[in-house]
């Protein structure tokens, strides 16, 4: 299905038939195919949402750079388009960084009531740079004002542009032009001081072996959260949930149903 909300095209689609409703929020650089297991594992429940973001897969993207705020006011009037009143929210990864946003505002600031929601190795914690990063960020830097110098860049573009493109991460890499700036805008904002202000019943999901949101990041949430609890899934990644899907449907059944 597709709906046009604030001027952005989306697709989206809906399963389960349950009287509740829970609301999938993708990680960066995903299609929403991705989280059908998720939807099967309630959909007995619960009528489930899963949608592209704007700028995600299939869906149109912002016309200027978005960061989590953008996003989260986005959302906010997707859910008022759909007309949903109350639901459940399950984030992964940049997911989790839109619910961290709007668990913290008050309730007369979203168009919705949340009733639970469920972080799935999410992100949202911006740490300090070790020397290490800083010093690779630095070279960087150099590197790139070096090579981009006018003769430089004239003589040896295609080597340049080659070594541009081979920097950063995978997901900055598979991005658009538009998806890069969106992307470096939202993983710059660092939500740490909104996590205590978060009131809702949180369950927390992570692989002890991920890397990009590391176990630090969900036990530091567990910690600042007042309703939150962790659930570790032993030997996953940043997929936990696909890693060990059995072990996570019932850490999730037993918290929503």
């Amino acid at each position: 299905m597709e709906i046009t909300v604030d001027g952005k095209n989306i697709r989206y689609k809906v399963t389960g038939s349950g009287k509740k409703t829970a609301v999938i929020l993708q990680g960066w650089g995903t299609d929403m195919k991705l989280y059908d297991s998720i939807a099967a594992d309630i959909s007995d429940e619960y009528r489930v949402i899963q949608f592209n973001l704007p700028g995600f897969s299939d869906s149109e993207e912002p016309s200027e750079p978005w960061g989590v705020e953008e996003f989260a006011a986005w959302f906010n009037h997707f859910m008022q388009a759909l007309e949903i009143r109350k639901a459940v929210l399950i984030g992964h990864s940049f997911g989790g960084r839109i619910m961290i946003w709007l668990g913290s505002l008050s309730k007369d600031e979203i168009s919705f009531a949340i009733d639970k929601l469920v972080l799935v190795d999410a992100a949202g914690i911006q740490r300090e740079k070790t020397p290490k990063q800083k010093r690779s960020i630095a070279r960087y830097h150099f590197k790139r004002r070096f090579f981009h110098l006018p003769l430089i860049y004239y003589f040896f573009k295609d080597a340049v542009d080659i070594w541009q493109g081979q920097q950063g991460s995978a997901d900055y890499r598979n991005s658009s032009p538009m998806m890069k700036k969106c992307m470096v805008k939202a993983v710059n904002d660092d939500l740490t001081y909104r996590l205590p202000d978060i009131p809702y019943e949180t369950c927390l999901i992570w692989g002890d072996q991920d890397t990009a949101t590391p176990l630090l990041d969900g036990k530091d949430m567990e910690r600042l959260m007042p309703n939150a609890a962790l659930h570790v899934l032993t030997g996953t990644d940043h997929f936990s949930f696909l890693r060990k899907p059995q072990e996570f449907n019932e850490i999730l059944r037993s918290f929503l149903c």
